[in-house]
């Protein structure tokens, strides 16, 4: 009896891991734009893949008796590094998409945005624009 509850366990953890996959694909596909799109793969798929890797500790735990800490690994790191994945993408997409910088709402303080807004005294450089461009056609790199 305790076997048959191991495996549906391990069969229930694979289901919801199976379709975390699924929804986070889907919404990678179809989603309209990429700040969204964004959530599929950061979101969805890290529990999706977090599931699958949970069941097979556990069945490797239930068959060989011992506990396989390469997959808890895996999942601790897929937990830390998704977010601040996407953190990253995000941060450097909106620095890159001006037109995302007047559809923010306001912050509320009187501030701009942090990831919108330099030090005093300084503004952001863009090296695509031709403004933000040196006199011979390259940018400087400021600390």
């Amino acid at each position: 009896m305790m076997a048959f509850a191991i495996e549906l366990l391990i069969a229930a953890l694979l289901v919801i891991g199976a379709f975390f996959l699924l929804v986070g694909s889907i919404g990678l596909a179809k989603l309209p734009d990429m700040m969204r799109r964004l959530h599929g793969p950061t979101k969805a798929t890290t529990l999706g893949i977090g599931a699958i890797l949970i069941a097979s500790m556990i069945n490797a735990w239930t068959v060989r008796g011992f506990l396989s800490l390469h997959e808890l690994l895996i999942t601790i790191f897929l937990f830390l590094a998704a977010p601040i994945t996407a953190y990253m993408i995000a941060k450097a997409h909106i620095l890159h998409d001006r037109p995302t910088e007047e559809a923010l709402p306001p912050t509320g303080t009187g501030a701009p945005w942090m990831t919108l807004s330099a030090p005093e005294g300084e503004s952001i450089r863009d090296p695509n624009r031709e403004s933000d461009r040196d006199g011979d056609g390259t940018t400087s790199q400021r600390a």
